[in-house]
């Protein structure tokens, strides 16, 4: 019989509907993606001063849903704007197919299931998000609100694609207790030095509009301290990085451990060189993709401290009858030679 050939489109389709351990965590790594990605584009919008080309929400302009000719802004301004906001379909179409395959998976997994349906339900709730942020002209409180609940459905997608990774045992430590205090910890710290970050952005250049308002503090004060935060975060990263090598924890740790010190040197580099340079907007988009990559790594450190075992096996599509128990009389018989 000859084979059929199977296009892109039913390949999609059997990964949603027909979803095996192996597409399901492909289409979770694909959520992380576009998580990623929909944080370097809400930056763009910013740094193009576009935050306000569509001046309301959810329509554009006036009576448009789509961007139309408008005084305040030029069409450049209302085309970037306008494309984050079709983005944010994508990144909610991703999020359904992702629930979909966790419904369809065999055998079926509470904890997938519950990470797969935050990502569609999290896209409403972060659409709902920009247009306050819009309906506010940008102020940079609801700005703010904006990335970090960004960062927080970036964690869940993390979340997520780790445990199509493992199996369903309860979790096990494959460190020293310390260690596993210091990176949840060191998470922690991470989360406060994005929200920092958030701090600088508001009060510095930016604003994604030249009427927007800005924090009133003192942008070399908020900078320092985002700088102290990133040399705790830095310090802390080697501090467990040292303590997994001396321990002989497990590989997959240190390298996690020596990734996020490597991508987390990387961006303070850029954080330095952009407030050198006067902030250009080319490194802030490249600062915030790093600061998306520091705070993946982070979480990757702290789920390699322990193990879950291996992936639920899927049920055999033909499983094989059990064979018949050898009957009593015939195994009790003597054997007889002619």
């Amino acid at each position: 019989m000859p084979e059929r050939s199977e296009t892109p489109l039913i390949k999609t389709r059997d990964a949603v509907w027909r979803p095996t351990p192996a597409s399901m965590r492909l289409l979770a790594a694909l959520g992380v993606i576009v998580n990623t990605g929909i944080i370097v584009t809400g930056g763009a919008v910013r740094l193009t001063k576009s935050g306000l080309g569509c001046p309301t929400w959810p329509k554009c302009t006036g009576d448009s849903l789509v961007p139309t000719s408008h005084n305040a802004h030029a069409g450049l301004n209302q085309a970037i704007e306008f494309g984050n906001r079709l983005l944010t379909f994508l990144v909610l179409a991703v999020g359904v197919l992702v629930f979909v395959a966790a419904l369809r998976l065999l055998p079926r997994r509470r904890d997938v299931l519950r990470l797969a349906a935050i990502q569609p339900l999290s896209v409403i709730a972060q659409a709902i998000m920009g247009a306050i942020t819009v309906l506010t002209k940008l102020h940079p409180a609801t700005v703010s609100a904006h990335f970090l609940m960004s960062i927080a459905l970036l964690a869940a997608a993390v979340w997520l694609y780790v445990r199509t990774t493992e199996g369903d045992r309860a979790p096990r430590p494959l460190v020293r207790g310390e260690l596993v205090w210091l990176g949840r910890g060191l998470l922690g710290v991470v989360a406060v030095l994005l929200l920092l970050g958030t701090i600088v952005t508001g009060t510095g250049p930016h604003a994604g509009d030249d009427e927007a308002r800005r924090y009133g503090f003192d942008i070399e004060h908020v900078a320092q301290l985002h700088a102290d935060a990133v040399w705790l975060t830095v310090g802390l990263t080697f501090a467990l990085l040292l303590g997994l090598r001396l321990t002989g924890a497990p590989a997959r740790a240190q390298t996690w451990a020596l990734v996020l010190l490597l991508v987390e040197l990387s961006q303070g580099a850029i954080g330095y060189i952009q407030y050198w340079t006067n902030v250009p907007p080319v490194l802030v988009g490249a600062h915030m993709l790093g600061a998306a990559l520091v705070w993946i790594a982070a979480l990757r450190v702290l789920f390699a401290l322990r193990e879950r075992g291996p992936v639920p096996a899927p049920p055999s599509p033909h499983p094989t009858p059990p064979s018949p128990d050898p009957s009593p009389a015939a195994e009790d018989s003597p054997i007889t030679t002619t």
